[in-house]
């Protein structure tokens, strides 16, 4: 038996205001955040014609980003979350407005570009752990599931959406208004932010509320749980390897097998395979569900294996889409894991913590891997990344920690 409790209706987390307008608002901030890297990415090589000065554009924002996610943390557990993502909503508005207009008038430059960017990484830092740690005050505790997996499915849908809305953005009107529409969503988001109506989250009194104090706090919460940093180092090590096997090798083993339109369709059915993931959270719900999705993630190997193996669209594209399954089931499951295990006045901190562990390894994959497969060659090297993945879920497997965490039973009513 994995349940023990018949799981609420699986469209449950509508039924409350709150949940709708975050929903809405994190809806629109994705969708703009799909369109903006495709406008973007347009715009900087309509201006330059360098991959590179793309590369220190984007590289910017990032930075930024990766920097102040701690310290987004702390602002989301001092501050109340909503008026965080409203005023992170307006701040990414006004950015993106100011390059879309530098971009339409003719006055952009790669300097201003990054600066831009780099301020709106710095937004993003202060959006997400506050949007992460909103979202089980929006809804009961008995629906707070079907809530992360109705979130993700949105985001889903919006990243999909987006990517393809901005493509033809750009080719129809040109990547300027592509911005411009981006900025718009956020302005939209903003709106909805606004509309939201929670309780402030009772705070336990701090001897300090000096930012190092609340920072050295919330890594005391971050370490005093084995399976949280357990399975952020899993993440750090996995998605090393991951990002840099599929997003830096995969485009090159595609152009030399089944080709850049194949390799798009792979990646949608990836996509799909978190569709229907999230759809099927809405109703599964294990008791263990952390084991359970932590173990679904050896299968985050299969594409790394088929694309140095067997790289046959068929075999990559089914591969895409069990490890986008997989990723669904882990990620709802570590979203609930955190939220119903960690003090909701501390719980954006654990979170911003988590996203720097997650996140900061990444660049590095997708650094080394290039030079590696240039040395050993590809097949041994994306074999070589599928080892990594295999042995950081299967050490994270190991924790004890991780495989008795036990799903909190909250009945509806």
């Amino acid at each position: 038996m994995t349940t023990s409790v018949e799981p609420p209706g699986a469209l449950a987390p509508l039924r409350h205001r709150d949940f709708r307008w975050l929903l809405g608002g994190r809806f629109a901030n994705f969708l703009g955040n799909a369109i903006a890297p495709v406008a973007l990415a347009f715009a900087v090589l309509d201006l330059t014609g360098s991959v590179s000065d793309l590369g220190l554009v984007v590289g910017a924002r990032s930075a930024t980003n990766v920097a102040l996610l701690l310290f987004g943390g702390v602002v989301a557990d001092r501050l109340p979350r909503a008026m965080v993502l409203r005023g992170s909503a307006v701040a990414a508005a006004i950015t993106q407005a100011a390059v879309a207009a530098l971009v339409l008038t003719g006055t952009a430059t790669v300097g201003l570009l990054m600066l831009l960017s780099a301020v709106n990484g710095a937004v993003a830092a202060m959006a997400f752990p506050a949007s992460a740690a909103l979202t089980p005050q929006t809804v009961p505790a008995a629906v707070v599931r079907q809530a992360n997996a109705v979130l993700r499915l949105a985001i889903n849908s919006a990243t999909v959406g987006g990517a393809a809305i901005g493509g033809a953005l750009v080719a129809a009107v040109g990547p300027g208004w592509g911005i411009a529409v981006d900025a718009a969503t956020f302005a939209v988001s903003a709106v909805c932010f606004a509309m939201i109506r929670v309780p402030d989250v009772p705070r336990v009194a701090e001897e300090s509320t000096s930012t190092l104090a609340q920072l050295r706090e919330g890594w005391g919460e971050f370490v005093s749980r084995q399976w949280v940093w357990v399975v952020v180092l899993m993440a750090m090590a996995g998605n090393a390897a991951y990002t840099g096997g599929v997003v830096v090798l995969g485009p090159a083993v595609a152009d030399a097998s089944f080709g850049r339109r194949g390799w798009g369709l792979a990646l949608a059915v990836g996509t799909v395979g978190m569709v229907v993931g999230g759809l099927i959270a809405l109703r599964w719900q294990p008791r263990y569900a952390l084991r359970w999705g932590t173990a679904l993630g050896l299968t985050w190997a299969l594409p790394l294996l088929a694309l140095g193996v067997s790289p046959s669209w068929a075999v990559v594209a089914a591969t895409m889409f069990l490890a986008g399954f997989a990723l669904e089931q882990f990620g709802i499951a570590w979203d609930v894991s955190l939220q119903q295990h960690v003090p909701p006045d501390r719980l954006a901190r654990v979170y911003s913590y988590d996203a720097v562990g997650s996140f900061v390894a990444i660049p590095l994959g997708e650094v080394a891997v290039g030079p590696l497969a240039s040395r050993l060659g590809l097949e041994p090297t994306l074999i070589g990344c599928a080892a990594v993945v295999l042995v950081a879920v299967g050490a994270a497997l190991c924790s004890r920690s991780v495989r008795s965490l036990a799903r909190v039973d909250v009945h509806a009513g």
